[in-house]
């Protein structure tokens, strides 16, 4: 028997890091496994918009998400002293990046339950792979960022890489989707 020569602080962090990891992977892989086994339904609408009218206006909410996304970023850089020549972040800076990224998640909701309850999990194409994996880490993420706020001894790194992989996700759910829709059903690369 080996003993464990970590701190006790160290070894609390390494288990609450391995549990973050992996209540992250258990959302994404739900996410996965249900979209797999739902059956599609493509009648379905989106806020009453059915068929192409239903995909342009996820694609405009999707592009709406992104910038909320590309909002986030900049006052996560802000507040994180990532920006030259800026002077530290006031505190309203942290309550609009917790705003913007609530506001976020409340417009990813109707367009992640259209595209699992009409769509599921498909992976006919890489675009199609591509965006159901982004998908479905998207949320795995979103429980991660949002568990590492809560958790004040675990390693900074953590939150910045899930944040990264937050902005990463909803960056690929755009090209792949919206950008796609308003491109004319063409992606470039893809």
């Amino acid at each position: 028997m080996t003993a464990d020569h970590r701190s006790p602080r160290r070894r609390s962090a390494g288990g609450a890091a391995s549990l973050v990891l992996g209540a992250a992977v258990a959302v994404a892989v739900a996410i996965w496994v249900t979209g797999r086994h739902h059956s599609p339904q493509y009648a379905m609408g989106l806020f009453g918009a059915h068929g192409t009218d239903a995909v342009d206006l996820k694609a405009r909410l999707g592009s709406a998400l992104f910038g909320l996304a590309l909002v986030q970023l900049l006052l996560a850089l802000w507040m994180y002293h990532r920006l030259p020549g800026l002077a530290a972040a006031p505190r309203r800076v942290r309550t609009g990046h917790r705003v913007v990224g609530w506001v976020a998640f409340l417009l990813s909701l109707p367009i992640a339950f259209h595209c699992v309850s009409t769509y599921g999990v498909e992976t006919t194409s890489t675009r199609v792979l591509l965006h159901s994996v982004a998908g479905c880490a998207l949320y795995g993420a979103f429980v991660a960022k949002v568990l590492l706020v809560r958790g004040r001894r675990l390693p900074g790194w953590m939150l910045a890489v899930a944040g990264s992989v937050l902005f990463c996700a909803i960056g690929l759910l755009w090209y792949s989707g919206a950008l796609w829709v308003l491109n004319g059903f063409d992606a470039p690369g893809l």
